[in-house]
């Protein structure tokens, strides 16, 4: 069994006047600490890691490495250039990391073979394990299901962040025992945990993340119409998280409670009128 139970919450990055606001990363980082989350990931989607530098991506991982024992810490790799991804990679690695957060590479859409290659590449380069990130919608690969199989099938790679929107893969990888799943799509979490996923890399978590870690520990103690109840408590702040491109939603609810500004990096726009209205009744 992998260290990549729970709810980890793939952490935003604030922003002020256009540079990283790391007083607010850390008091965010703080806070969900507070709330018992099982770790943090860095430099994700919802991270705006697209819009960061590779050098401002790594002071993130400094400045959350401060703060978190590394082996709560998982550090985002993602790029379509392959030699200028393992040059990173290899600088990630001089750090403490528990382990790495990979996609496929995006716009290139590599054949099976290639998706193959590409991930064994990274793992056979990494000291730490390797969450594969299936989210065909940002990246425009597809794994098709024995390829899945066939990558988990590597040692070094131990989870995989399922937003592949195909339960037949889902189902596939849980009764593989190759790997773990963490549920990677929010609105699916109950029904991934219930199946046997170990945890959920969630951004909504940011905002009542308490009622997320209670949820994931009922599913682990058996305790499914409490869960149930807690996920549908849940749903209408999950709903709210996505009606706009994340992490919009979500750095506007975390401004709300006065954690981070609500600041993002074009071509990112704030949230509209819609999502702040309805972000008033549950933050």
């Amino acid at each position: 069994m992998s260290s990549f139970q729970g709810i980890w919450v793939p952490v935003v990055t604030p922003f002020h006047d256009g540079a990283i606001d790391f007083i607010g990363l850390r008091r965010l980082v703080s806070h969900l600490l507070e709330k018992h989350v099982a770790g943090i990931m860095v430099c994700t989607t919802t991270g705006e890691a697209a819009a960061l530098s590779r050098k401002e991506q790594l002071a993130v991982l400094d400045a959350v490495l401060q703060l978190v024992p590394a082996h709560r810490v998982v550090m985002g790799l993602a790029g379509n250039n392959q030699i200028e991804l393992l040059q990173f990679q290899r600088d990630i690695l001089q750090r403490p990391v528990a382990g790495l957060l990979v996609p496929a590479p995006s716009y290139i859409r590599p054949s099976q073979a290639g998706l193959v290659a590409f991930f064994h590449s990274v793992a056979d380069a990494s000291s730490v394990p390797i969450i594969l990130y299936d989210i065909p919608y940002r990246t425009g690969a597809t794994f098709e299901q024995a390829t899945l199989l066939t990558i988990v099938a590597h040692a070094r790679i131990v989870a995989i962040k399922d937003c592949g929107g195909n339960p037949g893969n889902t189902l596939a990888l849980l009764a593989s025992g190759e790997v773990d799943v963490l549920c990677g799509e929010d609105v699916q979490m109950f029904n991934a945990l219930c199946l046997g996923a170990t945890g959920a890399i969630a951004a909504s978590a940011h905002i009542q993340t308490e009622a997320f870690v209670a949820l994931c520990q009922q599913v682990r103690d058996n305790q499914l119409a409490e869960a149930r109840a807690t996920f549908f408590r849940l749903l209408p702040l999950i709903n709210t998280m996505f009606m706009e491109p994340n992490p919009a939603p979500v750095k506007a609810a975390l401004a709300m409670q006065g954690l981070i500004g609500s600041e993002l990096r074009a071509p990112m726009q704030a949230a509209g009128e819609a999502v702040l209205m309805q972000l008033k009744t549950l933050v």
